[in-house]
């Protein structure tokens, strides 16, 4: 079963969204957060955000989640006001 988490920012202005959409693009993704997708959603008249980072199964949900958690608040896109996690009862790509 794949897992999600999902979590939710306020306070994000569009400057930090476009660092955060370069370094996604262009950054190798850390080997501690074994992730096989991340989304970035952005609501910029409300200044929020919010990031859904899929992993393959619990274990990698762990690590990641324990690796995301240990991140320098100044990495993320604004104040963290929620954190979720879902398992993915579908997903579908076209």
């Amino acid at each position: 079963m794949a897992y999600a988490r999902a979590v939710t920012f306020e306070g994000v202005d569009r400057d930090r969204i476009g660092q955060l959409t370069r370094q996604l693009q262009e950054d190798e993704r850390p080997e501690e957060i074994p992730a096989t997708e991340i989304v970035l959603l952005y609501d910029a008249d409300g200044e929020k955000s919010l990031v859904l980072v899929f992993f393959e199964n619990e274990d990698d949900y762990r690590r990641g989640d324990a690796a995301l958690n240990a991140m320098d608040p100044g990495e993320t896109p604004g104040k963290r006001t929620s954190v979720t996690k879902y398992e993915v009862a579908v997903r579908r790509s076209e």
